[in-house]
């Protein structure tokens, strides 16, 4: 996947511009619903750059990130079937888009009807592609609502977190986050889930 490749080190040149934090808002908004390469990427680099800012640049990620969200939703609802089948928009989406094929998106449908909250909140915060998500909550007419609470909740999570760990550690946390932040986001995630579930039987 060598265009993947080259798709991080774009992100990742602007780090060193003065237009870095545009981009940031940019990138975020377009990964969530069709750009492959996470926002995380140019975060952690600007958030070296600047520890300072880094909750700065953790809120226009977030911002960033749940607009977009918005914006899958809307593929999603307004274009992406004709009558009962698929879409020119959405076979283009299952061809060119990585991770975002037919059979991913068809099992989606049965994991909001049991689980919700907790799918929506689940691919936002881990490092499940969340344009999958956000386009299938749309195509499925999940409540809106809902989508952008569990949405602003878990995107935003993700994004302090990264900024915390930078602005606490600086850059010898950024190894440990490439290496790590993917089974960490999981656990973390488990933890909330389990949480929401125990509330849920307290109440």
């Amino acid at each position: 996947m060598k265009y993947i490749r080259k798709l991080y080190d774009w992100v990742l040149h602007w780090a060193d511009s003065k237009y870095g934090p545009l981009a940031l808002f940019v990138l975020a908004f377009a990964e969530s619903s069709f750009f492959p390469i996470p926002p995380d990427v140019l975060l952690i680099a600007l958030a070296l750059g600047a520890r300072k800012k880094s909750f700065q640049f953790a809120l226009i990620c977030s911002i960033a990130s749940i607009a977009g969200g918005l914006l899958g939703y809307s593929i999603g609802h307004y274009l992406w079937w004709d009558g009962a089948t698929y879409s020119a928009i959405a076979q283009f989406f299952f061809n060119n888009i990585p991770g975002f094929t037919e059979d991913i998106f068809t099992s989606i449908q049965n994991q909001y009807s049991e689980y919700g909250f907790m799918i929506i909140f689940s691919a936002g915060f881990t490092p499940i592609p969340y344009k999958i998500f956000t386009i299938s909550a749309g195509a499925f007419n999940i409540s809106l609502p809902l989508f952008v609470i569990a949405s602003a909740i878990s995107r935003s999570a993700r994004f302090f977190l990264v900024a915390g760990l930078i602005w606490k550690f600086g850059n010898p946390i950024k190894d440990f986050i490439d290496k790590y932040f993917n089974i960490l986001s999981v656990i973390f995630t488990l933890f909330l889930i389990g949480g929401f579930i125990l509330i849920k039987y307290i109440i």
